[in-house]
C-alpha cells in the first residue's frame, strides 16, 4: 500500500499542475473538455483553481505529518471532498456537460477518495 507521504506529495503536485492552467488560462484549459465558459463561469474557475493551491499548499505542508487528530481531520476532509468532486464529474460527464476527457478527472478524483478512505480507515497505530 501507498506511504501517507507519498499519497500527500501526488495530491499536491496534481493539484499544481491543475491549479495553475485553471488560474491562468481557465477558458482554455475547460476547453479541453468541451466546456465553454463565459465571463460568468471564469470566476467560479478562479474559486476553483485557488482552491486547487490551497489543497497543493496543506497536502505538501502536512506530508510529513504524524497521526494526531489535525491528520485524522485532513484525511476525512481530502476523503469526502475527492469523493464528492468524483461523484460531480461523473454527473457532468453522463448530463452531457463534459466530453469524454470528464472521465480522467473522475478517475484522478476516485484514487485520491480510496486513497485518503484507505487512510481514513486504517489510521496507523500510535
Amino acid at each position: 500500500m501507498m506511504k501517507f507521504k507519498t499519497l500527500m506529495i501526488i495530491k499536491a503536485a496534481v493539484c499544481i499542475v491543475l491549479g495553475i492552467p485553471i488560474l491562468v488560462v481557465p477558458k482554455f484549459f475547460y476547453g479541453i473538455f468541451g466546456v465553454t465558459l463565459d465571463a460568468a463561469g471564469v470566476f467560479p474557475a478562479w474559486e476553483y483553481g485557488a482552491s486547487l493551491m490551497g489543497n497543493a499548499l496543506l497536502t505538501w505542508n502536512a506530508r510529513y505529518a504524524k497521526e494526531s487528530k489535525g491528520r485524522r481531520a485532513i484525511v476525512k476532509g481530502m476523503t469526502v471532498y475527492n469523493g464528492i468532486g468524483c461523484i460531480v464529474t461523473v454527473i457532468a460527464i453522463l448530463t452531457g456537460v463534459t466530453n469524454v476527457l470528464g472521465w480522467g478527472a473522475a478517475a484522478i478524483y476516485l484514487f485520491f477518495a480510496l486513497g485518503f478512505g484507505y487512510f481514513w480507515l486504517n489510521p496507523p497505530t500510535p
